[in-house]
């Protein structure tokens, strides 16, 4: 007999939180109002609301946008370990990149293609900068 997969229930202030960090993390990264709204799979209102800090502002995402917020947080956690300087954890994302995946595009512009394969990938070869460092 199977058993029906049950949907992460997220609290909204979970939500919150994580989608204004990711929202700053992307924010640092120069992502623009469309690219961060591509990968993490929310409307432009929601975007710009969440920007806005507003207290009693309140949001409910599903698990796929969680796991987006997920990468994205991962993926700064990781270029925090790698680099010491702040222009680089933070310009990292943005810089062409010429390793075979990326082909001279930044992770952003992967990322920013909206599809969670790319958001995947992405973090995948940032993580690996990361060597032995756990």
């Amino acid at each position: 007999m199977a058993v029906p997969l049950q949907e992460q229930a997220f609290t909204k202030a979970q939500c919150v939180t994580g989608l204004r960090a990711a929202v700053g993390i992307l924010e640092k990264w120069s992502a623009s109002s469309d690219q961060a709204c591509r990968i993490l799979r929310i409307s432009r209102s929601t975007y710009t609301r969440a920007r806005q800090r507003d207290p009693a502002w309140s949001v409910t995402l599903d698990s796929d946008q969680m796991q987006r917020i997920s990468f994205v947080l991962n993926i700064h956690a990781a270029l925090r370990l790698v680099f010491d300087n702040p222009d680089n954890v933070y310009g990292f994302p943005s810089m062409a990149n010429h390793n075979e995946f990326f082909n001279g595009r930044s992770p952003l512009e992967i990322m920013a293609q909206g599809d969670m394969i790319s958001l995947y990938e992405t973090f995948k070869r940032i993580d690996v900068l990361r060597g032995a460092q756990w």
